[in-house]
C-alpha cells in the first residue's frame, strides 16, 4: 500500500477539523455543545485573564459561534465536567477522571502545583478545612480572605488559599462550580461517590496510554513528539506506541510537503481521499484564544501553520513585540495574523489595540471581509456595539475605517 502524499496546506485542514475549526458551524449552539465540543478536543485549558473574554469560553466561542458562556458554568455545575490538571489546569469530561486519578494519589510528584512540606506542617489545620467541609458543604477560598477579629472559627485562617490548592491536587476535594470564576470546592466523595480507588483505579502506564490515545485523535494529524505535551506526560515510548497503533490500524503514515512523515488518527480516515487531492477546504475565519489547542504548542504551530507565537503578558512591557494579550487569528486554514486587544465593557466597546498580519499573508478580499465578520462576531457575544481600531495595516484601516458599529446580540437567537 502506497504511503498518502499530503500538502501542507491539506494537514492543517485536517488538524483543523479534528479540533472542530475547519467551517463555522451550521446551526445555533445548544447547551449539549459545551461537553461536545470539549470531548472533541479532550481538554479546555483555563486562565483568568479578563481583559477580554476568559480563554475557556473564547476556545468554545471559536468552534460554536455565538452561545451562552454560563452554558460551560452549568455544564461544570451539573457534574458533566471535572477540573483538574492535563495540559495545565483544565475542564475535562467526567469521565476521565479515571485518567488522573493517579496523579491525585501521587501529589508529590506534580512539581510547584503540591507543596508536601506545606501539607505535612500544617496537617492539623488541613484536617479541620476537610471537617468544617464535610460538615457544612463547598467553600470557596474567598470565604476565608477577610478574618474577623474576636471571633475564632473557620474564617480567621489565613492560609486557606494554599490549603485548598493542595487538597484539590492531591484529590481530596474538587471543584464543583465557579462563581465569578472562582473555584468551589467539596469532597470528592460527594463529587464521585460512586466512584472506589480499590475498583477503578487504572495504572499510570495504562492511563498515559489512554491519554495519548485521545491527543492523537485530538490532534488529527501528528508527529510522535507532539503527543505526550497534550497531557504535559514525560517519559513516554511513543515510537513503540505509535508503532503498535499503526498495526492496530488505529493511525496510518503520511507523507507532508515539507514535514515530512506524520500520523493521522482513523477518525479522519473519511476525510484522506479529499486531502490528497487537496480538496479539503477550510472556511472558517476566527480569533483564537492563547491558549487553544492549535497554538499552546508553540513548535507544533510553528511546523504546521508557519506561525511563530509567543505570548507576551508575562513580558515586561517594554519587551513586548505585539502587546499584552495578543490573539491569534485564523482564516481559512492559516494563521494569518494575531491582535492585541480590550473589551471595554462598561462602553460596549471592543477596542483593537493593534492588529499584524503575517509577512507572506496578502490581505484580498476574502481575507479583509472574514476578518471583518469574525471581529464583528467576536465584539457583538461579548457584548460590544463598536469596534474601535487602532494600529492596524493600511489596507484594512482603508476598508475598515477607525471603527465600526456592530448589531446587538439577539438573545433569542443565541440560546435556540
Amino acid at each position: 500500500m502506497s504511503i498518502p502524499r499530503l500538502t501542507l496546506r491539506s494537514a492543517r485542514n485536517l488538524h483543523l477539523a479534528a479540533q472542530g475549526l475547519l467551517h463555522k458551524p451550521r446551526r445555533s449552539a445548544r447547551p449539549s455543545d459545551i461537553l461536545r465540543t470539549i470531548n472533541q478536543m479532550s481538554l479546555l485549558q483555563i486562565d483568568t485573564i479578563n481583559i477580554v473574554a476568559r480563554s475557556p469560553y473564547l476556545v468554545l466561542f471559536s468552534r460554536l459561534g455565538r452561545y451562552a458562556p454560563e452554558w460551560l458554568d452549568d455544564a461544570l455545575f451539573r457534574g458533566e465536567l471535572i477540573e483538574y490538571w492535563a495540559h495545565e489546569a483544565c475542564f475535562m469530561p467526567k469521565e476521565d477522571f479515571a485518567l488522573v486519578r493517579h496523579r491525585m494519589l501521587s501529589p508529590e510528584n506534580m512539581g510547584w502545583k503540591y507543596r508536601p512540606e506545606w501539607m505535612t506542617e500544617n496537617a492539623q489545620e488541613i484536617e479541620k478545612l476537610l471537617a468544617f467541609i464535610q460538615e457544612n458543604g463547598p467553600v470557596r477560598s474567598m470565604d476565608f480572605e477577610h478574618p474577623r477579629k474576636g471571633v475564632s472559627g473557620w474564617w480567621e485562617w489565613k492560609p486557606h488559599k494554599k490549603h485548598l490548592e493542595g487538597l484539590f491536587t492531591a484529590g481530596k476535594v474538587m471543584v464543583t462550580e465557579r462563581r465569578n470564576f472562582q473555584r468551589v470546592y467539596d469532597l470528592t466523595s460527594r463529587v464521585m461517590p460512586d466512584w472506589d480507588d480499590e475498583r477503578h483505579l487504572i495504572e499510570q502506564h495504562d492511563a498515559e496510554s489512554l491519554m495519548l490515545q485521545k491527543s492523537a485523535r485530538s490532534l488529527g494529524i501528528f508527529r510522535p513528539e507532539w503527543l505526550a505535551d497534550y497531557y504535559r506526560l514525560k517519559n513516554i515510548d511513543i515510537k513503540t506506541l505509535v508503532a503498535k497503533w499503526v498495526e492496530e490500524g488505529e493511525v496510518i503514515s503520511v507523507q507532508v510537503e515539507t514535514s515530512g512523515e506524520m500520523y493521522l488518527h482513523r477518525s479522519l480516515f473519511p476525510l484522506l481521499p479529499q486531502a490528497e487531492q487537496n480538496k479539503l477546504k477550510a472556511t472558517h475565519s476566527a480569533v483564537l484564544s492563547p491558549f487553544d489547542p492549535v497554538v499552546w504548542d508553540r513548535k507544533r504551530a510553528e511546523t504546521l501553520f508557519n506561525f511563530s507565537y509567543r505570548l507576551e503578558c508575562y513580558t515586561p512591557a517594554e519587551k513586548r513585540r505585539y502587546g499584552y494579550f495578543v490573539l491569534p487569528l485564523l482564516h481559512k486554514g492559516e494563521l494569518v495574523g494575531r491582535m492585541d486587544a480590550k473589551m471595554h465593557r462598561k462602553h460596549g466597546v471592543l477596542e483593537i489595540i493593534s492588529l499584524y498580519l503575517e509577512e507572506s499573508v496578502k490581505p484580498d478580499k476574502s481575507l479583509i471581509s472574514g476578518l471583518h465578520d469574525a471581529l464583528s462576531e467576536f465584539g457583538r457575544w461579548q457584548g460590544a456595539s463598536r469596534i474601535a481600531t487602532g494600529n492596524i495595516p493600511a489596507t484594512l484601516a482603508s476598508a475598515w475605517g477607525g471603527e465600526w458599529e456592530i448589531a446587538p446580540n439577539n438573545a433569542s437567537d443565541m440560546l435556540s
